[in-house]
C-alpha cells in the first residue's frame, strides 16, 4: 500500500470517527434539552387534585390547592379548572340493600407518572378530561378535550404506559341517556397520543352484565395487568394487558370470594377497593359489609388470582385502599364510621395487622385516599354522610410518622371544597 493510500484509509477512518462521535454528542444534547424540557414542566409546588363534580351541565371542574409544610390547603389562584363536563349528584342509588349509596368508584383522578398530565372523569356527560400540568400546577385542557368515554358513567381511571383504562358504570339514575344507550357497563381501552388525545382502541370494549356495577381500573405495578371489583355482583374480574393495549380475561375470572367469607346468614360480601402490593404479586380487596381486608396472591403474567386470607378491620365499611411504597404501610378509609385504618405489612404482606384507627374529626365522611410524592401527608376525600345534601364535602389532610406510619390529622383539616347543586368531590391525587 502506497503512503497515499494510507493517508487515504486513515483519514476516512478518522472521518468515521469524528461522525461517530459527533451522533453520540447529538444523542446526549438531545437528551439533555428533553430533560430541561421535563424539568421545566414539572410541578414546583406541593399540590393536592380533587374534582368538584357538580352535575349542572358543564358544572364539572378539577379543583387545585397548594399543600404547606404544615398540611394547610390553600386554593390555586388559577383553581377551579372547568373540565367541560358534567359531574354526578348525591342522590340514593340502590344497588343492593348492602350498598344504598352511589359513593363507589376510586381513581376518577389520575396523573401520569411525569406528574405533566391530569385525566379525571365527567361521571354525568360521559366523558374523560386530558390537562398539561405546568409548573405552578395550573391545568390546560388538551385540544379535543373531553372525550367520549366509550360508555354511560365513567366512574375510574388507569393508566399503563400509553393506554387509559375507563370504567363505564352505566349507574347514574338521572343520566337520561343510561338506559335509551343500550350501553352495558363496561371497560374502555383509549391510546394516549403524545399530545394528550384518547384514540378509542378497536374492538377493545369488555362489557359486564346490567347491575355489575364496576368501580374500579387497578393497574398492577408492572403495567401489565388490570384488575377490577363488581359491586352488584360481589365478583372481582382480572385482565392482562397485551401489547396492543386490549384486555384479555384471565383463566379464572371473574370469581366469587370463597364460601368462607359469607356472612352469618349466609349474605355474600361485597369488594369494593383494590390496591396492589408495590413490588410483591398481592391484591388487597375491601369487603364492605363484613369489615375485612381480603387477601389474594396473582399470577404476574395470567393475572390469575388466588385467595389467601382474610384480616379484621375496626371501622365499619372499609373501602378504598393504598400502601406506601416501600410495602410497609396500608391505609384504608371505612365511610361507615368516617376513619382510615393504619395496617403493618412490613412483616408480611400476606396478613396485614392493623395498628391504627384515626376517627376523622369532622362532618364528612372518608372516602377515597392519596399519599403525596415524599409520603409525609396522607389526603382523604371528605364526601356527605347523607344523600340530598353538600354538607361535609371537603378534604382531610393527616401527617404521616415517618417512624411508624401512623396518622395525625392537622389542624387546619379538613378543608371545605367547593360544592353546589347537591354536588359531592370524587377522586384524588397529592404530588
Amino acid at each position: 500500500m502506497t503512503i497515499i493510500s494510507k493517508i487515504r484509509k486513515a483519514s476516512s477512518q478518522l472521518r468515521r470517527i469524528c461522525f461517530a462521535i459527533t451522533g453520540f454528542v447529538t444523542v446526549l444534547l438531545l437528551a439533555f434539552l428533553i430533560q430541561g424540557v421535563n424539568a421545566q414542566q414539572r410541578l414546583s409546588i406541593d399540590v393536592v387534585y380533587t374534582q368538584s363534580n357538580i352535575p349542572t351541565e358543564n358544572g364539572n371542574s378539577v379543583l387545585g390547592f397548594q399543600r404547606d409544610a404544615f398540611g394547610t390547603l390553600t386554593p390555586l389562584p388559577t383553581s377551579p379548572f372547568p373540565t367541560q363536563g358534567t359531574g354526578i349528584a348525591n342522590v340514593p342509588v340502590v344497588v343492593s340493600p348492602l350498598v344504598p349509596t352511589t359513593f363507589l368508584s376510586d381513581q376518577e383522578v389520575i396523573v401520569n407518572p411525569e406528574h405533566t398530565r391530569l385525566f379525571a372523569v365527567n361521571s354525568g356527560s360521559s366523558t374523560i378530561a386530558v390537562f398539561d400540568i405546568k409548573k405552578d400546577g395550573s391545568l390546560f385542557p388538551v385540544k379535543g378535550s373531553p372525550f367520549p368515554s366509550g360508555g354511560v358513567e365513567p366512574v375510574s381511571l388507569g393508566l399503563a404506559d400509553n393506554f387509559l383504562y375507563v370504567v363505564n358504570q352505566n349507574l347514574d339514575p338521572e343520566n337520561p341517556t343510561q338506559e335509551a344507550s343500550g350501553f352495558l357497563p363496561n371497560y374502555s381501552a383509549f391510546r394516549v397520543t403524545e399530545k394528550g388525545r384518547l384514540i378509542p382502541l378497536s374492538d377493545s370494549t369488555i362489557s359486564v352484565p346490567k347491575g355489575s356495577v364496576p368501580t374500579q381500573a387497578l393497574i398492577s405495578p408492572n403495567k401489565r395487568l388490570l384488575f377490577g371489583a363488581d359491586v352488584g355482583s360481589g365478583l372481582l374480574r382480572s385482565y392482562q394487558i397485551l401489547p396492543n393495549g386490549r384486555l384479555l380475561s384471565s383463566p379464572n375470572s371473574p370469581q366469587l370470594l370463597p364460601a368462607s367469607e359469607l356472612l352469618p346468614d349466609g349474605t355474600p360480601t361485597v369488594p369494593i377497593g383494590l390496591q396492589a402490593h408495590p413490588y410483591k404479586p398481592i391484591l388487597y380487596v375491601g369487603l364492605l359489609n363484613n369489615n375485612k381486608l381480603a387477601v389474594y396472591s396473582y399470577n404476574k403474567v395470567t393475572a390469575e388470582l388466588t385467595f389467601l386470607k382474610t384480616v379484621p378491620n375496626s371501622g365499619i365499611k372499609i373501602c378504598w385502599i393504598i400502601t406506601n411504597r416501600a410495602g410497609t404501610r396500608l391505609y384504608t378509609t371505612n365511610p361507615g364510621d368516617s376513619s382510615v385504618s393504619v395496617y403493618d405489612i412490613a412483616q408480611d404482606p400476606t396478613t396485614p395487622i392493623e395498628i391504627q384507627k384515626v376517627t376523622l374529626k369532622g362532618t364528612g365522611s372518608s372516602a377515597q385516599l392519596a399519599l403525596d410524592s415524599t409520603e409525609s401527608f396522607l389526603h382523604v376525600v371528605s364526601q356527605p354522610i347523607t344523600a340530598y345534601t353538600t354538607e361535609g364535602n371537603g378534604l382531610y389532610v393527616l401527617k404521616v410518622n415517618p417512624k411508624d406510619g401512623t396518622l395525625n390529622q392537622v389542624p387546619s383539616s379538613p378543608f371545605p371544597v367547593l360544592s353546589a347543586d347537591n354536588s359531592f368531590p370524587q377522586g384524588i391525587f397529592a404530588n
